[in-house]
C-alpha cells in the first residue's frame, strides 16, 4: 500500500482543470460540450513571437539557461516594469520561471512559515491558498460582494490582521471577477499594509493587458510600499502564450535571491527557446501590438455580449468585469430550486447539474472562495458563447 504524504493527500485538486480534464473526457464519449471553464485566450501566439523562437532553435539555445534567466531577459522584463508599471526592478531583482504560477509558489516559499497568516480578498485565484498551505501557512479570506464589485477596502484588510499575518495576496484584473482596483484604490491599501512592518504583497498581475477601462496600476508603484511589494507577471494571458509556461517576479534583492535559490533546487531555470520567444513578447511595447489590440477588442465585445445575455437571465446577478476574461455571476437565487430529483444546494450542484444535462462547463464559485458565484469563461469564440448562454438559459428555466 502507498502510503501518501499528508503534504499532497490534504491539497485541493485545481478546480479548474479538474472542470477542463471533466469536460475532455465527455468530449472523447461524442458528446458536444462547451468548455466555459478553460482560463487561456483562445488565440494563436503573434508570428513575430514564434519566429524568434524558431531563431532560437536555429541558434542552439538548448543547453541549460541561468536560474533566473538570461541576463537578456531580465534586461528587458525590467525595462517592461519601468517602461509600462512605473516600477524599478534591477535585473538582478528579476527571476524568470515555469509560469507566474511557479513565481507565485516561489515568493510563498520563501516568505511563509508554519502557522504564518496569508489575507487572501475572496474571489481569489483557485491555486493561492493551496500554495499557502503547502508552505504550512494559513489562508485568511477576507470577503468582497459583487454589489461592490469584488474588492476589497482597507478597512477590511487592516480588520484581518493579527500578529501573524504576513503576507497579502491578490490580482488585479482579477481571476475570477474581472475586477480592476484603481490608482486610488491601491494607495489606500498600500497605506495601510506599510504601516505594519513584517507584511509583504503578492501583486498577481498576469492579466495586466486584457484591460478595458483604463490604464494598468501595480501597487509597487508607490515609494513608500515598493520593497515590500513582489510584482508577479508573464507571457501566457496577455501574448497568448500559456503552453509556453514562463512567468516571471520582481522584488527586493533579498527575497529575488531566495527565490533563486529555491528554484535553483526545484526546477532551474525556464525553458531556453520560451525565455527568447518572451525576450520578444516584453520588448514589444502595448501601444505598438496589433495583435493585442486585436484580442483585447475581441474580449470586450465577447464580455457585452456575455452581460447582455446574462441580464436576460432571472436569478443572475454579475458586476461589469473591467479586465481579464471571465464573468463571476452570483446564483444564490438558484440555490434551493430542482429540476425533478435533483435539487441545485450548491453552485457546484449548479455546475455538475450544467456540464451532465446540457454538457457546458462552468467552475463553480467555492473554487474561488465564493460558493455563491460561478465563474464563466468567454475566452472561446462568439459562436460557442452565443450557444453556451442559450443551453444556460434553458437550464435555469427548467429549475422550479
Amino acid at each position: 500500500m502507498v502510503q501518501l504524504s499528508r503534504r499532497v493527500i490534504q491539497m485541493g485538486e485545481s478546480k479548474t482543470l479538474a472542470m477542463t480534464r471533466m469536460s475532455r473526457e465527455l468530449q472523447s464519449q461524442g458528446h458536444d460540450v462547451i468548455n466555459l471553464s478553460i482560463g487561456q485566450p483562445d488565440f494563436n501566439t503573434p508570428d513575430y513571437i514564434k519566429e524568434a523562437a524558431k531563431e532560437a532553435v536555429d541558434r542552439n539555445f538548448t543547453f541549460y539557461p541561468p536560474v533566473p534567466g538570461y541576463e537578456d531577459l531580465r534586461e528587458a522584463i525590467s525595462n517592461k516594469f519601468k517602461r509600462d508599471n512605473n516600477l524599478s526592478y534591477s535585473p538582478q531583482q528579476i527571476v524568470v520561471s515555469n509560469g507566474a504560477k511557479q513565481s507565485i509558489a516561489n515568493a510563498v516559499l520563501c516568505l511563509v512559515d508554519p502557522g504564518d497568516e496569508v489575507l487572501l480578498p475572496a474571489p481569489y485565484w483557485v491555486s493561492y491558498p493551496e500554495i499557502v498551505k503547502l508552505a504550512g501557512g494559513k489562508p485568511v479570506v477576507i470577503p468582497t460582494s459583487v454589489d461592490n464589485d469584488y474588492k476589497v477596502t482597507p478597512e477590511q484588510i487592516e480588520a484581518a490582521m493579527t500578529p501573524n499575518t504576513k503576507l497579502f495576496i491578490f490580482s488585479s484584473p482579477c481571476n475570477p471577477s474581472g475586477t480592476v482596483y484603481t490608482r486610488d484604490e491601491l494607495e489606500s491599501m498600500a497605506k495601510v499594509i506599510a504601516r505594519h512592518e513584517n507584511i509583504h504583497i503578492i501583486s498577481d498581475e498576469i492579466y495586466e493587458y486584457i484591460n478595458f477601462c483604463r490604464k494598468h496600476e501595480s501597487i509597487g508603484q508607490f515609494g513608500f510600499i515598493h520593497d515590500k511589494v513582489i510584482t508577479v507577471n508573464g507571457v501566457s494571458k496577455g501574448f497568448a502564450m500559456t503552453g509556453w509556461r514562463l512567468g516571471y517576479l520582481g522584488a527586493s534583492l533579498p527575497i529575488a535571491r531566495a527565490c533563486e535559490k529555491l528554484q535553483g533546487q526545484m526546477t532551474s531555470g525556464a525553458c531556453t527557446i520560451s525565455q527568447k520567444a518572451a525576450l520578444k513578447a516584453v520588448s514589444v511595447s502595448p501601444e505598438m501590438s496589433d495583435d493585442l489590440k486585436k484580442m483585447v477588442k475581441t474580449f470586450r465585445e465577447r464580455r457585452d455580449l456575455m452581460l447582455q445575455r446574462l441580464g436576460d437571465i432571472p436569478c443572475i446577478k454579475t458586476n461589469t468585469p473591467q479586465g481579464a476574461f471571465y464573468i463571476f455571476a452570483d446564483i444564490r437565487e438558484l440555490i434551493g430550486r430542482h429540476n425533478g430529483d435533483m435539487t441545485i444546494n450548491s453552485s457546484e450542484d449548479f455546475c455538475s447539474y450544467l456540464l451532465k444535462h446540457f454538457y457546458v462547463a462552468l467552475v463553480s464559485g467555492a473554487a474561488f472562495g465564493m460558493p455563491e458565484c460561478v465563474r464563466i469563461s468567454y475566452a472561446t469564440s462568439t459562436g460557442l458563447l452565443t450557444e453556451g448562454m442559450n443551453r444556460i438559459h434553458q437550464a435555469i428555466m427548467k429549475l422550479s
